[in-house]
């Protein structure tokens, strides 16, 4: 195993694996395995399989802790949006996981390092060997750090559509000019944050941020409901 990734996990998130072979196992694809036989080597699909489900549990009890009013439609659209293929694709690169699993000549070729499927299969094996090796709270000390806060800052509001909803609920007896401004955007490329407030007729009912303008309305919207008691238990349900 890459002595690079020992000591990233070790250095930025604490984890110190007991059984090497397994973190082996879940950065080996089967171009590898394939290609390398005689190393009777392991691939990381049946560890794949235990993350997946590992993940969706853990993702599952943080959002029903959180959002202890949200009805279950609406958790499941939230979670949906955090266990995808894009989310997870990119919480495996920015954990630099895309730089150590081991691929195939063909497949490295073929450029499937980038592959977002490919790493999010690679992030959904890597906690299914934290799981193994050191069960679910290491998971979940792992994704507090790199997924929670991401769910936290809003970035997956957008499942919720808390726009829609404050909409619903401000024009439920009839028409109401609705605006969303733009009152700041500053921060580094890597790390935007754009600031929005939401008003209804001249009143300001709320204010958000988020890393696009999208994300920012949408904490403002929720903002919005929140400060007129109109949670989305109120609204109207699927």
């Amino acid at each position: 195993m890459d002595a690079g990734l020992i000591n990233e996990l070790r250095d930025q998130y604490g984890i110190v694996f007991n059984d090497i072979a397994l973190l082996d196992e879940a950065f080996t694809h089967s171009s590898y395995k394939n290609e390398h036989k005689e190393l009777a080597l392991k691939d990381n699909e049946r560890l794949e399989f235990l993350g997946d489900a590992v993940l969706e549990l853990t993702v599952s009890e943080y959002l029903y802790k959180k959002y202890p009013q949200l009805p279950e439609g609406k958790l499941t659209r939230l979670r949906a949006a955090i266990v995808q293929t894009k989310s997870f694709s990119s919480f495996s690169k920015e954990a630099h996981f895309d730089q150590y699993i081991r691929l195939g000549k063909g497949e490295e070729q073929a450029g499937a390092r980038k592959r977002l499927t490919l790493l999010e299969d690679l992030f959904e094996a890597f906690n299914g060997a934290l799981y193994l090796d050191q069960g679910k709270d290491a998971v979940v000390r792992f994704i507090t750090q790199v997924i929670f806060p991401k769910i936290d800052a809003g970035d997956f509001s957008y499942a919720l559509d808390h726009k829609t909803n404050l909409q619903e609920y401000l024009q439920r007896n009839g028409e109401v000019a609705i605006e969303y401004h733009v009152l700041s955007e500053n921060g580094p490329d890597t790390a935007h944050r754009f600031k929005v407030d939401v008003e209804a007729d001249g009143k300001v009912l709320g204010t958000g941020t988020g890393k696009n303008k999208k994300a920012a309305e949408q904490m403002a919207a929720a903002e919005a409901l929140a400060s007129l008691g109109a949670d989305d238990t109120l609204l109207p349900q699927d």
